[in-house]
Order: structure tokens, then C-alpha cells, then sequence
């Protein structure tokens, strides 16, 4: 998996250089708040709250935000959202699945329908993609936090997934139903993350060609500026410049 590029992690990237972050904050503002509605308002005992918060601040945004987003919670009392999982083709046959939190899923659907019919791609079925990825989490931990050989121990005795570490980060992969509880254990040792989230990594990637992968990416983009889409995952190397 060493060396791949995949969406999740580009459009994390793309993010930290945007000069316009109002459609990032959006997605993580909604994120917080449908965590803090469902569960505790208090971080420290609601996991899915304090991931929300932490990805936050990983893109910078702002504390004033955050707050706000917690307190729409109690706000928006009678406008609820939904997770869920659409899955479909892109342009040269590239898989993908769609998260999303919307509080009118035929809107939702028709505006993802739209967008891969426009780029090439179809929506399909439910279970139509899925195959094609495992689902996990992932934790990228600045090299300086850490040395390769402590973080692979550590990984080893918090019994993640998979450890490996590369010229810019180390990367933990664990379980989906892990992913919490682990990252509580590794903030134990580490106070930050680079990058913090639960991801559909692909079981094989798809090779295709860089004019290929510019239509690809372009779609992406297309999904991403939908208000509720949050996050999309693809089974192919996507090459940027």
C-alpha cells in the first residue's frame, strides 16, 4: 500500500493549500455537530466528537468554529441527518464509494447520479463497489513525533492493523471497529496527529494513465463541492502534479 496515492489523503493535501476553505469547514462543521447531537457534547467521552474536533484542527479551522458547531446541536433540534454509503463508476471504469450526511437523501442521490453521469461514470447499487475496498482506520503521525522503530512497537503492542513509515510520516492502519480505541492508546504517547480518519482503502489498485486520471480527479472535485458529500474513495493511483 506504500507509496500510493489515494483520495483521501490528495484531498487532505489540497485542503492544507486552498485559499478557500469555507466548503472544508462546512463538511467538518456538519460532521461535528450530527456527532455532538447523537452522542455527548464533552469530546472526552463521545469518540466520534473528539475525531470530529481533531480533524478540524488539523485543516486549520478555526476554535470559534468548532464551538459553534457544537452548539448548533442543541440548535437545529428537528433537522436530522443521515450517514450514507452510495456506491457507483467513474470515467474508465474506476470504482468508488460516496459517504454522506444529508438531510434529504433524494436530493442526494440525484445530485451524485448527476455527477457521474456527466463525468462517464453511473451510480450503482448498494454492495456494487464495496468489494473492491476494506474499510479501516488511519492515523499519519509527523516523523518527528516519533522514531520508526518506537512506532512500530507501539503499533505491535496496540495490536493495529498494519505500521509502516515513509519519508514524511509514519502511517497506522487498524480495524474500523478498532479505530477509536487505538487512537486513544496512541495519544497515550503522541499529542497530534497529521491526519486522523476511517477510510475505504482499496484491495488492488487500478493502473490507469495520467490523462486518465485527470478526468478521474476531476469528477472527484465535482463530488467534493457537493454540500453533502464528505468523503469519496476510488480504486485507481491518482496522478497529480
Amino acid at each position: 500500500m506504500a507509496g500510493h496515492s489515494h483520495w483521501a489523503g490528495i484531498k487532505h493535501k489540497k485542503g492544507k493549500q486552498d485559499k478557500e476553505r469555507s466548503k472544508i469547514f462546512a463538511k467538518l462543521s456538519r460532521e461535528i455537530t450530527v456527532a455532538a447531537k447523537l452522542g455527548a457534547k464533552d469530546p472526552e467521552s463521545n469518540p466520534r466528537l473528539r475525531a470530529a474536533i481533531q480533524a478540524s484542527r488539523e485543516a486549520n479551522m478555526p476554535k470559534e468554529n468548532i464551538t459553534r458547531a457544537i452548539s448548533k446541536s442543541e440548535i437545529d433540534v428537528n433537522k436530522n441527518y443521515e450517514s450514507l454509503r452510495y456506491e457507483g463508476f467513474g470515467p474508465h471504469n474506476v470504482a468508488l464509494i460516496i459517504e454522506t450526511l444529508t438531510d434529504n437523501k433524494n436530493r442526494t442521490a440525484s445530485n451524485i447520479r448527476t455527477i457521474l453521469q456527466k463525468s462517464g461514470g453511473r451510480l450503482g447499487e448498494t454492495g456494487s463497489t464495496s468489494h473492491y475496498f476494506f474499510s479501516c482506520g488511519v492515523l499519519h503521525i509527523a516523523k518527528d513525533k516519533i522514531l520508526d522503530e518506537k512506532i512500530l512497537d507501539l503499533s505491535i503492542n496496540i495490536n493495529a492493523k498494519d505500521c509502516f513509515s515513509n519519508l514524511e510520516y509514519h502511517e497506522i492502519l487498524t480495524e474500523r471497529e478498532d479505530f477509536y480505541k487505538i487512537k486513544n492508546e496512541i495519544e497515550k504517547s503522541i499529542d497530534s496527529f497529521l491526519y486522523s480518519g476511517i477510510e475505504w482503502r482499496p484491495q488492488t489498485y487500478l493502473k490507469i494513465a495520467k490523462e486518465e486520471s485527470d478526468a478521474v480527479v476531476k469528477m472527484l472535485e465535482n463530488l467534493e463541492e457537493d454540500d453533502d458529500v464528505q468523503n469519496t474513495f476510488v480504486n485507481c493511483n491518482i496522478h497529480i502534479n
